[in-house]
């Protein structure tokens, strides 16, 4: 593993301190890693947003039926399973 070290003024260290008190953190490092994983997350829902409307520009029209819905339910559901299963 590799050590970041970074500098803060003290009411951003205040509040980082704080925050590991009362949010459960063991220490800073967990709080700080738990802020980049949160990141990471929402630059890849970017991306796939990104992708979707860029498909939605594509112009191929989809035909929206319960078909579609249902499969759509289904790949959702197989994204939630595996982001739980790499949180794990």
């Amino acid at each position: 593993m590799t050590t970041v070290t970074i500098s803060l003024p003290d009411s951003l260290k205040d509040f980082v301190e704080g925050q590991v008190r009362t949010k459960g953190y063991g220490n800073v490092s967990e709080y700080f890693r738990g802020l980049l994983r949160q990141a990471q997350e929402r630059a890849a829902d970017e991306r796939l947003e990104k992708l979707l409307l860029d498909g939605l520009g594509a112009g191929e029209d989809i035909e929206v039926d319960r078909k579609f819905w249902k499969d759509l339910k289904a790949e959702a559901r197989d994204m939630v399973e595996k982001r739980k299963k790499k949180r794990a």
